[in-house]
C-alpha cells in the first residue's frame, strides 16, 4: 500500500476512534447531576430481641449501640421497644408519669417474653431512653431491658451470659426463685436470703408477686401494713391456706420491695416469701394446706 493511502486510512481510524470516545450513548455526560439527593438523617431506632455486651445505661446514644447475637456472651438483652408520644420535647426525666408508664408497658411485655412475671426469677428489668442529640432528631423510642442478675438482694450485680432468656420462666429454670435460707440479724430480723435446693433443709420459700398500687415508698410502719398484708393473700394462694386471721400463726412473710430508685421509675412488683421462723423443711410447701402449715401454739 502507498505511503499516501496509508495516511489517509489512519486519519479516518482516528477520527472514528475519537468520535466513539466522544459518544455518551444517551447519557448527558456528567456523571452525578443524575444521582438522586440523599435523604435528610432520620430518627434512629433500636431493635428488640437482641442483646448488648455492655453493661445498662439509662440513656443510649447511636454511637454506643452495638447489638450482638444473644447466643454471643451478653450482659442485657432488649425484649420490647416502645415510643413516647411524639409531641415531647425532651426525654422524659426519672419519676416521671411518661416513664411510669414505659415501664409499666415493659413490665407486660418482660412477663410474656420470659413465660411468667420475671420477677420470679434473678432478673432485673429497666428502661433506657434515646440520648438528648437522638431526640432533637426524632427519636421517641423506649428501650425494655431485661438482665440476669446474681442475686435478687441488695448488691446484685448483672451476670454475663449466653442465650436468649426468652421464655426462660416457662418451665423449670436454675433462674428461678425457690427455697431459701434465712440470715437474720441479732433481733431476728431477716437480713438475706440464700438460694438452696428444696431437697435441703431450709425455712423459707417464694411464694410470688404483689402487684403494689401507686403510693409513696415504703419508710414507715403505716406504709409497710398494706405491703404484709398483701403478700400474706399471695402466700395463702401459694400455700392452699385460708386468707384469714390465723394465716399468721401459720406462718411468718418476708416482704421485698423494690429500691426506691426503681420504685421512681415505676416498679410496683413485691416479692413475697414464706418464712418458717421456727423451723426447718425440706420440700416445697406450696399447696400443703392447713395440715402442712398447722397453728403455731407459741
Amino acid at each position: 500500500m502507498p505511503r499516501a493511502t496509508r495516511a489517509l486510512v489512519a486519519t479516518f481510524m482516528v477520527a472514528a476512534l475519537l468520535a466513539g470516545c466522544g459518544s455518551t450513548g444517551g447519557l448527558d455526560g456528567d456523571l452525578v447531576d443524575d444521582w438522586a439527593a440523599l435523604p435528610p438523617p432520620g430518627p434512629f431506632t433500636p431493635a428488640a430481641g437482641v442483646c448488648h455486651e455492655a453493661d445498662f445505661a439509662q440513656v443510649v446514644s447511636v454511637g454506643a449501640y452495638a447489638p450482638v447475637d444473644c447466643a454471643e456472651p451478653h450482659r442485657v438483652e432488649t425484649v420490647h421497644v416502645g415510643a413516647f408520644p411524639a409531641e415531647r420535647s425532651a426525654p422524659p426525666p426519672t419519676g416521671s408519669a411518661e416513664l411510669r408508664t414505659a415501664f409499666a408497658e415493659c413490665d407486660n411485655r418482660a412477663n410474656g417474653y420470659v413465660g411468667d412475671n420475671w420477677r420470679a426469677g434473678r432478673l432485673r428489668l429497666a428502661v433506657a431512653v434515646p440520648s438528648e442529640p437522638g431526640w432533637a432528631t426524632g427519636s421517641r423510642w423506649y428501650r425494655c431491658d431485661l438482665m440476669e442478675v446474681d442475686t435478687v438482694d441488695a448488691g446484685a450485680k448483672v451476670v454475663v451470659r449466653t442465650g436468649s432468656l426468652r421464655d426462660v420462666l416457662r418451665t423449670a429454670s436454675a433462674l428461678r426463685l425457690s427455697c431459701h435460707q434465712t440470715r437474720t440479724n441479732s433481733n431476728g430480723v431477716v437480713q438475706s436470703l440464700v438460694p438452696v435446693a428444696c431437697a435441703e433443709r431450709h425455712d423459707a420459700e417464694f411464694a410470688g408477686v404483689w402487684p403494689a398500687p401507686e403510693g409513696p415508698y415504703p419508710t414507715r410502719n403505716a406504709h409497710w401494713a398494706p405491703f404484709y398484708a398483701g403478700c400474706r393473700s399471695v402466700l395463702a394462694r401459694f400455700a392452699g391456706l385460708p386468707d384469714d386471721t390465723d394465716l399468721v400463726f401459720r406462718t411468718d412473710v418476708v416482704v421485698r420491695p423494690p429500691s426506691a430508685g426503681r420504685w421512681r421509675v415505676g416498679d410496683r412488683g413485691i416479692r413475697c416469701y414464706l418464712w418458717l421462723s421456727n423451723r426447718q423443711v425440706t420440700g416445697t410447701l406450696k399447696g400443703a394446706g392447713p395440715d402442712g402449715l398447722p397453728l403455731r401454739t407459741k
